[in-house]
């Protein structure tokens, strides 16, 4: 579980530069509301390599990005939901088909719980806006992204997952 060969530790490294590009300059962002595909490389990840270097990827990925694109004070707890989107796409999707029917659920939980509550949360914690009127916003927002999640992540790991398996071994 976290043995990782001397080929994969820069695949690690490319997924999280690629969760910082996608999910900062590339992504729609305002002060309660980010729209973008930043989730991929650590689904991506987590489906190849498992839950702990998708954990890796998400929390390394999230505290870069902050680093390098800040867009208010540096915050933990969302570090902690990237923490928790890794360890849920990698306890749900590693070692597994993966298929559009296999995602969703992931994709759901992550939407749901990490997204669109606890991500919420902070968010009222930060600088106490009003749950209620971000929750309809955010709500719609989370079930764009649990479509997209759950259609787009089996696409390019179609695509990309034969040279990722073939590396692994």
């Amino acid at each position: 579980m976290f043995k990782l060969s001397a080929n994969a530790i820069p695949v690690i490294a490319l997924f999280i530069a690629l969760n910082v590009i996608l999910t900062h300059p590339l992504s729609l962002n305002t002060e309660t509301l980010r729209i973008g595909i930043g989730y991929l490389p650590i689904a991506i990840a987590a489906i190849a390599y498992g839950p702990v270097w998708a954990t890796v990827t998400a929390v390394v990925g999230d505290i870069i990005g902050a680093l390098l694109f800040p867009s208010g004070p540096f915050f933990p707890g969302f570090t902690a939901s990237a923490l928790l989107t890794g360890l849920i796409f990698g306890l749900m999707l590693h070692g597994k088909n993966v298929s559009w029917k296999r995602m969703l659920p992931a994709a759901i939980i992550v939407g749901l719980v990490v997204n669109l509550a606890l991500d919420t949360y902070w968010l009222y914690f930060m600088y106490g806006n009003s749950v209620m009127g971000m929750l309809p916003m955010r709500a719609v927002k989370a079930g764009i992204m649990i479509a997209i999640m759950a259609t787009l992540t089996p696409l390019v790991w179609g695509r990309v997952g034969k040279l990722l398996v073939r590396e692994r071994r």
